[in-house]
């Protein structure tokens, strides 16, 4: 996403905020206990003697380095770099120190807000794809496409991906984006903004009556978001549903409880423990039994509140989970605000399935693993949730499952005559599942009937690139002939009889 910045939360989970059930803390004006003792309602008083002591030579050493310190004093600095010290001692990679800038940075990309064109993108054989035109965003009121090839950017060729930070900038500057749309040169002049986005998105997908939703982040709004979707998806006349928490890396718990409400009248949403311990149940009570098949899809970027929501449908036997091992981070932050406008960012729960599986940096894995390929993903987990007819288009940039953009997008590779497109896309539309032998080069699908079709190196009927095997299409289709595919101007259409 072209942003304010990457968002930071890119490679590092979001943490699961604003625990269920704590008490205000006294003393820190804090939103949470971080003890047994604060979650059982005990108060804690700060500030004692002996806190005052252990404090003493913190600020002898401050009193030290402004009278003495010749390189200059930053009062403020020391102090920050100290308690990020403390923070950064406990090794614990959700644990953090904030100042009031890094915590709204925080809060503003948890809640899909953001500063920037907004467009997703992919540099691919050296050409910057728009993948997507995020909506409500400058480039979407510009005019910019998904599937335009970003060309130059203010006047100055794209030739890496490097070139993508030159589109990122600060709130009311400039850019100039140069595209290629269908060999047409177009020069777009965009204001950089903020603008925010929906963290839910949904449709039913066409010549079925199975519905598809997208949560993107736990935000403050998801849970009232997920409700109207689902409520409009209803009276469309959905009969299973597919939920996509994909590349969704957490946020509020309560938004997750909130949503679990959707999926159960009542039951366990998770086990938490503290300092002591001691398993707790949180339990889901005032919900609505939802009534028809779920499948949740799942990647290594599920993370926090996407795996309690994942963990709980599952473990109550609402939804079979399609997809990839998720992250594994099964801990839960609380933000305390601090008296200087700084705030401590701690963990203080760890959280646990209500199967009490512990599954911290292991992850949750699905019942049906598809790795590596998002359209593969997708289509199996429509296959698993009641859709029997599926045709499938993309490119580069793109993405069309039965005649409507979902995320992701299709490689193909061209050798002279031959043509191939990805083994594990092939293989889900015929509900396949492949598995490669590196020590014979040969690819082999089994189907659902047990049967086994073999692709080979030697044969040049399979090919691997960058460690991912791609099935020669003519090959294909005269083993599996239900399938029909053309490919045109780098589409690629795929459908299934």
């Amino acid at each position: 996403m072209i942003l304010s910045s990457f968002r930071k939360y890119a490679f590092i989970p979001v943490l699961s905020l604003a625990l269920l059930g704590l008490p205000q803390m006294v003393g820190a004006a804090g939103t949470a206990g971080t003890s047994d003792a604060a979650a059982a309602g005990t108060i804690i008083q700060l500030g004692t003697s002996e806190t005052s002591t252990d404090l003493q030579a913190l600020q002898e050493v401050l009193d030290y380095l402004e009278a003495y310190n010749i390189e200059g004093v930053e009062r403020q600095e020391f102090l920050d770099n100290a308690i990020r010290g403390m923070v950064y001692t406990l090794d614990d990679p959700y644990s953090d120190y904030y100042s009031k800038d890094e915590l709204e940075s925080f809060e503003n990309s948890v809640n899909q807000e953001f500063v920037g064109i907004g467009v997703t993108l992919r540099f691919y054989n050296n050409k910057l794809y728009i993948t997507d035109v995020l909506p409500n965003s400058p480039a979407s009121k510009a005019g910019l496409l998904a599937g335009d090839i970003i060309t130059k950017v203010d006047a100055k060729p794209v030739t890496s991906s490097e070139d993508v930070a030159r589109i990122q900038g600060e709130e009311n500057t400039q850019v100039s984006i140069t595209v290629n749309r269908n060999g047409q040169a177009l020069v777009y002049p965009i204001t950089r903004a903020h603008f925010t986005l929906p963290s839910v998105t949904g449709k039913v997908i066409p010549s079925s009556r199975v519905g598809y939703i997208a949560v993107t982040s736990f935000s403050d709004t998801a849970d009232e978001e997920f409700a109207q979707k689902l409520a409009s998806l209803r009276k469309e006349g959905i009969g299973a549903l597919v939920l996509d928490l994909r590349d969704n890396l957490g946020g509020y718990v309560e938004s997750a409880a909130n949503i679990a409400k959707q999926f159960m009248k009542e039951g366990i949403l998770m086990y938490t423990s503290g300092q002591s311990g001691e398993m707790q149940p949180v339990e889901i009570t005032g919900g609505q039994d939802i009534g028809m098949p779920v499948v949740v899809l799942t990647n290594g970027l599920t993370a926090s509140a996407s795996e309690i929501l994942t963990g709980a449908l599952r473990d109550n036997g609402i939804a079979k989970v399609v997809g990839e091992q998720t992250y594994g981070k099964a801990r839960i932050q609380n933000v305390f605000p601090l008296s200087n406008g700084s705030s401590l960012k701690l963990t203080v729960q760890a959280y646990f399935t209500p199967n009490k599986l512990d599954f911290n940096h292991v992850g949750l894995k699905p019942d049906i693993e598809v790795k590596n390929n998002a359209a593969a993903q997708l289509i199996t987990g429509m296959y698993a949730a009641g859709v029997r007819q599926i045709s499938v288009s993309g490119g580069p940039a793109s993405l069309n499952i039965n005649g409507t953009a979902f995320p992701g997008y299709i490689d193909v590779i061209q050798d002279g005559q031959l043509t191939y497109a990805p083994s594990r896309l092939l293989s889900s539309l015929i509900q396949g599942t492949p598995v490669w032998n590196s020590k014979n080069g040969k690819l082999t699908i089994t189907d659902l009937q047990g049967k086994q079709t073999g692709f080979t190196l030697a044969a040049k009927t399979v090919k691997v690139v960058d460690g991912e095997s791609y099935l020669e299409l003519h090959e294909f289709q005269k083993k599996y002939p239900k399938l029909t595919w053309s490919y045109k101007q780098g589409l690629l259409n795929l459908f299934m009889k």
